[in-house]
């Protein structure tokens, strides 16, 4: 159900202690963790088939359900991050292609927009980020020098970090985070807590993608900031909230956990580096990465909250094709599994992605579900966690989709239609085994070597995952009928600004630029 306007919505927060207590609320609503990894493909975990071995993400999988049919909105980093937070598809707001990438970048996240942070908060739970923002924020800059110093001509240098920020995290709904801006390739390299910096960037700094490969993208520092101890510093602040919330015991705490990694540069800490000699950093990198979930498990059981604690893990995009690991390929890697493609593409490698729920109690232990759901959908899950009702005003959460009775065990579908999108824009859209492709090239994304499999395609690509799960025999010939029906479902969503039932909502510009295929298919035209 949701409401007409945000205004009965405001009206109805103080009535939720109310409506608790008349039965329509968990009795003790449960903590939340949503761990997001950046740049894992469906393949790696160890249970998946990935040849690092995962202890953790495994027993995570062994006490909870993993979903074999999950998916970003996006096969990149900022767009996939808007979704979760939003419940929106990312493609509604202004960033229509692209990551943003600068620390000047304009703030994505408008703070007068009910979010999963700010809805959580409201509904009574402290909430905190901890790890990779990538969604930007708004800093003053530093007066323009007649002069320039040639060695900061990055825009990082551009920022005054002696200065507050806006629209950052504490603006749109957390309480506290600790946090970096963007990725650990892209400056400035300086940890943030709130609204401010920790420190004040004095030296250009840059980290080498990999050993393969030196190539670093330099910027504005802090003179201590080493991208290896990113890692266990996310593990050590997420363990010292979790502590201190445990002991507040005045309400329950959503915990947003989005790490650095296995995204490049392959930073594995001191610790971890040389642990798979055979391989390369970036097996260590995978290992110290499901160390820190391994450190979020200790310290719920060691602060006595493991069972009212549901705890999500899954990542922002599938691999990255631009990783060398031709050791780990030739021992039999499949970072994606079986599945085409990689981060960037539209393809399913690009966005179908690890997804474990474990809720000790609540969700039965060792159990799969086929169940296809997307990242948009945490909002109106953990929405129905507070109100059975799963009251959300219209103008909010308009791609969301409840997966909660798929934790109860249902295995029906919750969403009539799931869309995707790649880095340079190109959509898809997948309705039961059908997937639409609106492209006939390499997927929209970085192919290369990676991309092994030939595409013939007069104008889009059709495949049925039933028949062809590896997106082999594009069948726009066959099916017409098939392509026309995902078509109108598309240019439906355009439109009415949702997905989920409600009232027409707008979008940030019109989605979809196109000629090619808007001469074959008016209706996704703008009016």
């Amino acid at each position: 159900m949701r409401f007409k306007s945000a205004f009965l919505f405001i009206l109805l927060l103080p009535t939720l202690p109310l409506i608790a207590a008349q039965g329509q609320v968990a009795d003790s609503p449960p903590n939340i963790i949503l761990i997001l990894a950046d740049d894992m493909g469906f393949g790696e975990p160890s249970h998946a088939g990935g040849i690092i071995s995962t202890p953790n993400l495994d027993r995570m999988a062994g006490e909870g359900m993993r979903f074999t049919d999950a998916h970003t909105t996006s096969s990149v980093c900022t767009p996939t991050r808007y979704g979760i937070l939003t419940g929106r598809y990312n493609w509604r707001s202004r960033l229509k292609r692209g990551v943003l990438f600068k620390a000047t970048d304009k703030a994505l996240m408008d703070a007068k927009r009910l979010n999963l942070a700010n809805f959580l908060q409201k509904a009574g739970y402290h909430t905190a980020c901890v790890g990779k923002w990538h969604l930007g924020a708004d800093f003053e800059r530093v007066p323009k020098n007649p002069e320039p110093d040639k060695r900061k001509r990055d825009a990082s240098w551009q920022v005054d970090y002696a200065k507050p920020f806006r629209n950052g995290p504490v603006d749109v709904g957390f309480d506290e985070a600790f946090f970096i801006l963007s990725s650990l390739d892209m400056a400035p390299y300086v940890y943030l807590r709130n609204d401010r910096a920790v420190a004040i960037p004095s030296v250009n700094k840059g980290f080498p993608h990999n050993e393969y490969n030196k190539y670093q993208r330099i910027g504005a520092a802090a003179a201590d900031f080493e991208a290896s101890d990113c890692l266990a510093d996310w593990a050590s602040e997420s363990r010292n909230y979790i502590k201190r919330r445990a002991e507040d015991k005045k309400k329950p705490f959503f915990l947003y956990l989005p790490l650095t990694s296995p995204h490049t540069p392959i930073a594995p800490g001191k610790k971890f580096k040389g642990k798979y000699p055979q391989y390369s950093w970036y097996a260590d990198f995978m290992a110290e990465t499901d160390w820190v979930v391994g450190q979020v498990l200790e310290q719920l059981e060691q602060s006595g909250i493991d069972k009212n604690t549901l705890i999500i893990f899954t990542s922002d995009n599938g691999f990255a094709p631009y990783v060398k690991i031709p050791k780990m390929i030739e021992a039999g890697y499949r970072p994606s599994g079986s599945w085409r493609g990689a981060k960037a593409t539209i393809y399913e490698g690009g966005h179908r992605v690890p997804f474990i729920v474990r809720w000790p109690g609540k969700v039965k232990a060792g159990s799969v579900n086929p169940t296809t759901i997307c990242t948009t959908d945490f909002f109106a899950t953990f929405a129905e966690l507070v109100d059975k009702k799963g009251n959300i005003p219209d103008n909010a959460a308009e791609d969301s989709f409840s997966f909660l009775p798929c934790l109860k065990g249902a295995k029906k579908p919750i969403r009539p239609f799931t869309i995707h999108h790649s880095i340079s824009g190109v959509f898809a859209i997948r309705k039961g085994d059908w997937k639409l492709i609106l492209n006939k090239g390499a997927g929209g994304g970085w192919g290369g070597s990676w991309e092994k499999t030939k595409t013939t395609a007069k104008l889009v690509q059709l495949y049925n995952f039933k028949d062809d799960p590896g997106e082999t025999s594009n069948l726009e010939d066959d099916h017409p009928e098939v392509v026309t029906e995902l078509v109108d479902e598309l240019a439906k969503a355009f439109r009415d600004g949702r997905t989920t039932p409600g009232a027409r909502q707008k979008n940030e510009g019109w989605p979809y630029r196109d000629g090619a295929i808007q001469a074959k298919f008016p209706q996704l035209r703008e009016k």
